[in-house]
């Protein structure tokens, strides 16, 4: 048995023991009296005010005195009660004053005391009953010795820290650091001393006279009006029990408040309950009441203000300043008038104190943060599962980075935005290690919290064609290579051009700069879905490809931050560039439980593919329909992407600092009124580049000092677009006004890394992106970037 378990063992039984043995003297002077009553001469006299006759009280005869031999027969004690009573009446005779009692004789004296032994050692056995059941009963709900009271049993709560350690926000509840007994202001603790539990230091964790006080208070008040319960036995409650009220939660209570005081001192126990007690609005323990009502430290409240405090745990979830700021109040008031009665302070101070009020100063929602936080918490739920400790989270985000991207959005989706459908927006952002520095979910947190640029599947459009031109030049193609743009059907499903022209010959760059449909269609036909498919997967695509006709154009839904994250290898030579938000997880002890390390020299694509794919996205912003978006000198790649009837609208693009992506669009899916990817999400996309660019030096995008002959490749390339240009010469590429491209047979599946193969599913119409509220299934066939035309 431990040490503690032995001082709570005699402690408990010191108490349980005082308070049979003064039940257990009741008894016996009760038993004595009995006794007495058998064996006495007892006289009982009308009082002399009365002014009646004497009476003589004589004791009642058992009712069967023969079923005890120990007792005098039926017989004796007629006999003896007929002599006791001619004794008596011969003293009334002679005597005025009351009859002398006659010492009962020492037979009768002998009987009395053989039945207080018998009743003695009844009542020793009951209580050594008691205290074995007592024992065996806490040692079912007793904890271990070495259990952690400070975080036993509390909601755990995640603090998350940007990418320099500053502070970002909290989930879960809201827990600080614990603020030692010996420097919170005197009066905090006085107050909820006066207020909760005045004789705290005079007990031993349950009080039977504040018991009493409290019950008679209740009776008189015809209603709950003071609790009974003590400090210890409340921290018992807040520590290891559940709220119902049964009597076995009661006995439990009990013995956790006996086995609190026997193993911890009363400054202790007080430390522990002002630093865990639930004072509502989520918040666990005085310091993080203070930072929530009043932002700042339980160190520095006033009197008023630890009143306010004192005066939650009564009903924290009620009397909580963030909804009942008048009720928080008026029960500080109460507080007051506590510590004013138990002479804490002095009335003046305690009327100061009710005429300037607590100020609250409510501490904000971390609402600039909200999507981004709720993201990673959501993660980090996946990675570890359910959590039994506090946690503190180091992400990748960027304070200001975050700032210039919720202004953009807000920014862009103004009054002519709406006028046009355009009613929300999400951005994301990446550094080049794949960190998201920034991440704006929509217009307003507090208004939705529905994450539009994590949660929201969204058609991409043309912003899925960069996967296309990959497949192409793995498959031995050049951006030089020249393509036909050209009308274009797949069985029944024939994909148009959004201004239905069509231009006939031309560079692959130039067909990717001018997001020609029929173009990107004709290549994923001729090399395979299955390759498209692949090349998306490797460069950062987790949803699952259906190998549909309408692939090429963007049909299936996919998220912004997927979508995004999968441009990196574009920008970083083909590198595996993992996206991620955490950087370090680790225990308010320090204990280190995650770190994220990268993974160096670990290519997805080859590296000159990844270069080609680049140089096509930069024809984008270069003469293309992303031209609007460039900034300064800094080397920029990208693509624009709009699907049918305008319901969404996309831009990706990248510098050698940053990827970023933009969605627009509303949560019902409703057609815009012409909004494409180069219009609404281009701006807002160039607005955040060019604020996060503001103190960096441009750097080219295909210079990479890691691979050597990157002039080689890039003089290769010249000569194999000449080439081309060449062979086109000699044999002219025939005029024809309608191609027809039939259904290709079922194709060998090569998957992620080669293994395993299965036939192409039948071709599918394309598939609604999920958002709030909306589900159903698009048509056929997404127009290519409005500004073919012009626009």
């Amino acid at each position: 048995m431990s040490r503690y378990f032995q001082r709570m063992v005699t402690s408990a039984t010191k108490d349980f023991l005082s308070g049979l043995v003064a039940m257990s003297v009741g008894a016996w002077k009760g038993l004595k009296s009995v006794a007495r009553m058998l064996g006495d001469k007892t006289v009982e006299f009308k009082s002399q005010l009365s002014g009646g006759d004497d009476e003589i009280a004589v004791p009642p005869r058992p009712k069967k005195r023969s079923d005890d031999p120990s007792l005098p027969s039926d017989e004796e004690h007629e006999a003896y009660l007929s002599e006791i009573e001619a004794e008596l009446e011969a003293d009334a005779a002679t005597s005025d004053g009351p009859p002398v009692k006659k010492k009962p004789s020492k037979r009768v004296t002998k009987k009395r005391w053989h039945f207080l032994s018998a009743a003695g050692s009844a009542g020793l056995a009951l209580l050594m009953a008691g205290l074995i059941v007592n024992l065996r009963f806490a040692a079912t709900v007793l904890p271990d010795d070495e259990v952690d009271l400070w975080t036993i049993n509390r909601p755990t709560s995640l603090t998350f820290l940007d990418r320099n350690g500053e502070f970002l926000g909290q989930r879960g509840i809201r827990y600080a650091d614990p603020v030692p007994l010996e420097e919170m202001p005197p009066y905090l603790k006085d107050a909820f001393l006066a207020t909760e539990d005045r004789r705290f230091y005079g007990h031993r964790g349950y009080d039977l006279r504040g018991l009493m006080r409290a019950g008679i208070a209740n009776l008189r008040a015809g209603g709950v009006v003071e609790g009974g319960s003590t400090i210890t036995q409340q921290l018992a409650k807040n520590l290891f029990l559940e709220p119902d009220r049964t009597l076995k939660r009661k006995l439990e209570e009990l013995q956790f408040a006996l086995w609190l005081e026997a193993r911890l001192s009363k400054d202790e126990i007080l430390s522990l309950y002002l630093n865990r007690t639930y004072l509502g609005a989520g918040t666990y323990g005085v310091e993080a009441a203070s930072q929530a009502y009043f932002s700042k430290s339980a160190r520095d409240l006033t009197v008023g203000e630890a009143a306010l405090l004192a005066g939650l745990p009564k009903a924290p979830s009620t009397l909580a300043p963030t909804i009942n700021p008048d009720g928080a109040v008026a029960r500080s008031r109460e507080v007051i008038d506590n510590l004013i009665e138990t002479r804490r302070i002095d009335e003046v101070e305690g009327r100061m104190a009710k005429e300037v009020p607590p100020d609250l100063n409510l501490a904000q929602r971390e609402t600039a943060y909200g999507y981004f936080l709720d993201y990673v918490a959501q993660r980090i739920e996946q990675r570890l599962g359910s959590l039994d400790r506090d946690l503190v989270v180091t992400t990748s985000l960027d304070k200001q980075l975050q700032i210039h991207a919720e202004d953009a959005v807000v920014f862009g989706i103004d009054d002519e935005a709406r006028a046009r459908g355009a009613e929300q927006a999400a951005l994301i952002a990446f550094d080049r290690e794949g960190g998201i520095v920034a991440m704006a979910g929509g217009l307003d947190y507090e208004e939705s919290q529905f994450n539009r640029a994590s949660q929201a599947r969204r058609q991409p459009g043309s912003a899925f064609k960069p996967f296309v031109f990959l497949a192409a030049l793995e498959a031995g193609m050049q951006p030089g290579s020249i393509v036909i743009d050209r009308p274009i059907k797949v069985g029944d499903w024939a994909p148009t051009n959004y201004n239905e022209k069509h231009i006939g010959p031309l560079r692959l760059a130039d067909a990717a700069a001018r997001s020609t449909n029929s173009v990107a269609v004709q290549i994923t036909e001729g090399i395979g879905r299955d390759r498209v498919i692949d090349a998306a997967q490797r460069a950062g695509i987790t949803t699952a490809l259906d190998p549909v006709a309408s692939l090429a154009l963007g049909s299936v839904g996919v998220p912004l931050l997927e979508l995004t994250a999968a441009y990196m290898p574009f920008a970083h030579h083909g590198a595996e560039t993992p996206a991620h938000a955490v950087m370090e997880i680790r225990t308010r002890s320090g204990e280190v439980l995650y770190e994220y390390e990268p993974i160096p020299g670990f290519n997805v694509i080859e590296p000159a593919k990844a270069d080609d794919t680049a140089r096509l996205l930069i024809s984008v912003m270069d003469h293309g329909t992303g031209a609007r978006g460039k900034f300064g000198s800094h080397p920029v790649g990208g693509k624009t992407g709009t699907t049918n009837n305008w319901r969404d609208a996309w831009f990706i693009g990248f510098t050698h600092y940053y990827t970023a992506g933009v969605w627009v669009g509303n949560d019902e899916a409703r057609g815009m009124d012409k909004v494409s990817g180069a219009t609404i999400p281009l701006t807002i996309w160039k607005d955040f580049m060019e604020r996060a660019h503001e103190d960096l030096s441009p750097v080219p995008l295909l210079e990479d000092p890691n691979l050597e002959g990157g002039n080689i490749r890039d003089v290769a390339g010249l000569y194999a677009s000449l080439r081309s240009d060449l062979i086109n010469t000699a044999y002219p590429i025939p005029q024809v006004d309608w191609a027809v491209i039939e259904e290709p047979a079922p194709r060998r599946r090569r998957g992620f890394f080669g293994l395993g193969s299965r036939p192409d599913p039948e071709p599918q119409g394309p598939v609604q992106p999920q958002s709030p509220g909306v589900v159903g299934n698009a048509a056929p066939g997404l127009e290519t970037e409005p500004e073919n035309d012009g626009q």
